[in-house]
């Protein structure tokens, strides 16, 4: 076979060309842009197209004189007829893996590289990369979360292995008790709920430690528990940061303190309101977003994402005061990690980030200050692994120093 550079001009197109290809002309002209000439176009002996019709409305469109072209000797004018269908419909008998294409994508998403060079659109790599992302069910309710106890099992400053998850019974506020989690990893996502400072008491009288302190002590805490955080994550990491709007300024006033640029701010719409004092009543809470400097993000997504989450309420919500909907964190985790990824909470609360964890194969270093707590995420996790009743505490051991 030999290839040979004719005049753009002196080619002519099949005038009875089955294909209809003008939508796929811009996806052609991006990739002769990046990739340049990998296939040459094949001609008759008159230089009519028999295949490359695209490639050749691409070239033209992007002002090129001369384009690599193979001559076909030795076929008939049926065989030339039928090679110009055969060359299209054989391509689409071939099927995608829809194991293997996800991950080659986001392969080359993680490297930075323009995915949509491939031909697949922003919409359909989303869908690609989400379709990957299926949650595995196990014994119970993801959103269900056993009663604290009022002894705890749970010993401070122990480190417990929840499959491949660990949790400190530690000090957010410690740099060396997250790297004590972290044991040498490091975080690719930052997903946390600290308390509001709001001095919440439940009905039950369940309340949450440190969410009653003064202003500028609120705010050095939050910021010493941000710094030990960012100090295990990687550049570029995404984090994201539910907090009560009446604390807004402290929790973005800590973001700076700990280096962190906060680029959106996202709204969680409940589906019920929160009864209260106020005039109006709340259905809200905010959650700070961006990403640790010194690279650029990843975004697992398409571009259809708002700022507005609307999620339902866990239907039983009492076992932590400020829980979240695993299903709403795990729409996170899809947007801003994939699975093996090392994803930390800081602040545990009844453990919903490592059920998310969980579901979507992702491995979560959590800490959790409150033993009482520790236990409720060694119960939930072993319970919807293993069934309610399990010896939660037989599967949830210390972890091996």
């Amino acid at each position: 076979m030999r290839i040979v550079e004719l005049p753009i001009d002196t080619l002519k197109p099949y005038a009875q060309n089955p294909r209809i290809n003008d939508a796929a002309v811009d996806a052609v002209c991006a990739s002769l842009r990046e990739f340049g000439w990998q296939q040459p176009l094949v001609l008759d002996q008159d230089h009519t197209v028999i295949i490359g019709h695209t490639r050749l409305k691409a070239a033209q469109r992007l002002g090129m004189a001369t384009v690599p072209c193979v001559i076909a000797d030795g076929l008939t004018p049926e065989q030339v007829k039928a090679l110009r269908i055969a060359d299209n419909k054989t391509g689409e008998i071939a099927e995608w893996d829809m194991a293997l294409l996800p991950e080659e994508l986001r392969a080359l998403c993680d490297l930075g590289y323009d995915a949509t060079l491939t031909g697949f659109s922003l919409e359909d790599i989303g869908d690609l990369l989400a379709g990957g992302d299926t949650p595995t069910d196990g014994a119970t309710d993801p959103d269900a979360a056993p009663e604290a106890p009022k002894a705890a099992k749970s010993q401070s400053g122990a480190l417990y292995t929840l499959g491949e998850h660990r949790l400190l019974c530690g000090d957010a506020t410690r740099t060396d008790d997250v790297r004590k989690v972290m044991d040498g990893d490091t975080a690719a996502l930052w997903l946390t709920d600290p308390p509001y400072n709001v001095a919440y008491e439940g009905s039950d009288g369940k309340t949450i430690q440190n969410d009653n302190m003064e202003d500028s002590a609120f705010r050095d805490f939050l910021a010493a528990s941000f710094k030990a955080a960012v100090a295990t994550m990687v550049p570029g990491a995404t984090f994201y940061i539910f907090h009560a709007d009446s604390e807004g300024f402290n929790f973005r006033a800590a973001c700076r303190d700990a280096d962190l640029k906060v680029r959106q701010c996202l709204i969680w719409k409940k589906n019920s309101l929160v009864l209260g004092r106020q005039d109006y009543q709340w259905a809200h809470e905010p959650c700070l977003t961006g990403w640790k400097d010194g690279a650029a993000h990843h975004w697992y997504s398409d571009r259809k994402q708002t700022t507005v989450m609307a999620f339902d309420k866990p239907k039983k919500n009492g076992d932590h005061p400020t829980m979240k909907p695993v299903e709403m964190l795990e729409y996170l985790l899809k947007n801003s990690s994939k699975r093996g990824d090392v994803v930390l909470d800081t602040f545990g609360g009844s453990g919903s980030t490592l059920m998310a964890c969980e579901r979507l194969g992702r491995k979560c270093r959590m800490v959790e200050l409150d033993p009482r707590y520790c236990d409720v995420i060694r119960r939930r996790w072993a319970e919807f692994r293993f069934g309610e009743g399990c010896d939660w505490e037989a599967k949830t051991p210390p972890a091996q120093a």
